[in-house]
């Protein structure tokens, strides 16, 4: 909850739909947007990217709107229009004045009900989705990520790039659009969400007229996440190896991941951090490097990113392995209360931005099926001790690691030699992509 805002408000449809708001008083703007669980991981085989496809192809042209008049008539209202796929969500979201929220509504219903998906549209959006796949394969700091997650759940949906891949994407067509669309954004599943300047009544009112059509069955959960860690390298003419390292960590279901998030902080989540301090500072063995916990609904993981010229990458791993394990026995009190702290201010921020507001209510609703208010989440930061802290770093290297390394690479230690460092598992041979 806001210090002295309203509570959020919160009503479900008879579909299923829910709209939920939180009101700023001291807010003329307003943040509003639908966000759905639909994501990539929901995807088979075949659809390898269609969420992420689907996300760019609701805005090329509706019955009552051309690609162009979409962003007209929001950019007219001042709106600034922008959407995003995830492991596990896709959402479509504005930030405008309060009083044109029912603009944007109306246009995210038609372009969610009412999309052409144009055979012409479509074409030139491969093109777009193609050059967008290359440029994050051109670019170490993107595509490391998506390696890392191959590798983490290899031969599983949770691990495919959200971007797609060529071969998938040339044989998309509409029918499959519309297919994941009407199986995928289902009611009971999707969230109107709002916080600023706004009123939940009118903005109840107008969900119910524009976003009736959905169904209101729940869609397929996905298939199940299994952890199994791994190790890819790929050698390129670069300045920099460009490294991650991590093991599994825990979903966000239950209360485990505040204390992997306040061990990933420690780690490498400010320029106070072991690592920051250990491998910049002290040794001058990287510009930058972080530690950071990724939670999904069943699954999580611990990871650490880092560049290095390649005489250092050895020295630079064995660093940032002695400090993982180092902080599972020695994490100090000073260290936690310095996480804490900084974790505070990043949740109060949120709560403080109509935009962030919007974002954290709808993936609670959706995550949850609640809203979790700051103070719970600060009681439970609280509750944090250096005894489960540590003990959820040392949990966390009972797991097999994931390594992923692009450039000049030659000085890496094996994944064998990476694991027994730390006295960890080598992880079990990839399977075949399923």
């Amino acid at each position: 909850m806001i210090k002295g805002a309203p509570e959020a408000e919160i009503t479900r449809l008879p579909s299923g739909l829910r709209v939920v708001t939180q009101a700023m008083p001291s807010m003329r703007t307003a943040a509003a947007g639908v966000w759905t669980r639909a994501g990539a991981r929901d995807e088979t085989r075949e659809e390898h990217g269609l969420a992420h496809f689907l996300e760019h192809m609701t805005f090329k042209g509706t019955k009552r709107r051309s690609p162009q008049a979409i962003v007209e008539e929001m950019e007219a209202i001042g709106g600034d229009l922008n959407a995003s796929t995830t492991v596990e969500t896709t959402s479509y979201y504005v930030r405008l004045m309060g009083g044109d929220v029912p603009v944007a509504l109306d246009i995210f219903a038609d372009i969610l009900t009412n999309s052409t998906f144009d055979a012409q549209e479509l074409k030139r959006e491969k093109s777009v989705v193609l050059q967008e796949i290359g440029a994050s394969e051109d670019s170490p700091e993107d595509w490391a990520p998506d390696l890392f997650m191959e590798q983490a759940f290899p031969g599983q949906p949770i691990g495919r790039p959200i971007l797609g891949v060529r071969e998938s994407l040339k044989t998309f067509d509409r029918a499959m659009l519309q297919a994941w669309l009407d199986r995928r954004y289902r009611a009971p599943v999707m969230v109107i969400a709002a916080a600023g300047d706004v009123e939940h009544a009118r903005i109840v009112d107008e969900a119910e007229k524009l976003f009736g059509g959905f169904s209101s069955a729940r869609p397929t959960d996905p298939t199940r996440a299994i952890y199994r860690g791994g190790d890819v390298r790929k050698a390129r003419r670069l300045e920099q190896a460009h490294l991650m390292l991590g093991f599994e960590g825990p979903s966000y279901q239950g209360d485990a991941h505040y204390a992997a998030h306040a061990f990933a902080h420690v780690l490498g989540g400010a320029m106070s951090s072991r690592l920051f301090q250990e491998v910049r500072e002290k040794r001058g063995l990287a510009y930058a490097i972080d530690a950071a916990h990724w939670a999904y609904s069943d699954c999580g993981v611990f990871c650490v990113s880092a560049g290095a010229g390649e005489e250092d990458v050895s020295d630079l791993i064995a660093v940032t392995l002695d400090e993982i394990a180092r902080a599972t026995h020695d994490l100090s009190q000073e260290e936690l209360d310095r996480a804490r702290a900084q974790m505070r201010v990043s949740l109060m921020s949120g709560f403080e931005s109509p935009s962030q507001r919007a974002d954290q209510i709808a993936h609670q609703l959706l995550a949850y099926d609640r809203l979790v208010g700051s103070d719970e989440i600060l009681a439970k930061l609280d509750a944090l001790t250096i005894e489960s802290v540590r003990a959820a770093g040392a949990r966390m290297l009972e797991t097999a690691p994931t390594f992923t390394a692009i450039g000049p690479i030659r000085g890496a230690p094996r994944i064998d030699q990476i694991a027994a460092r730390v006295g960890a598992p080598v992880p079990p041979s990839t399977p075949a992509a399923a």
